[in-house]
């Protein structure tokens, strides 16, 4: 009983923690890409990062760039 508690705590922590740091950006992404059209050809995990990245540093309302 006290390990169940602890394994739905520690699940709940990391999944906090992803969501925080927007690790789970790209399972996202995937679901709501293959939800619109299943044969959809996605990006890897890298490409989508660099886009990404590549994506906020052009917008400079972000406030990704400090300079």
């Amino acid at each position: 009983m006290l390990r169940s508690g602890l394994l739905r705590a520690a699940s709940a922590v990391r999944w906090y923690v992803r969501e925080l740091l927007d690790e789970s950006a790209y399972e996202r992404y995937v679901a709501h890409a293959r939800s619109h059209d299943p044969s959809v050809s996605v990006p890897s995990r890298r490409e989508f990062e660099r886009m990404r990245t590549d994506r906020q540093e052009s917008d400079p309302g972000t406030g990704f760039r400090c300079c």
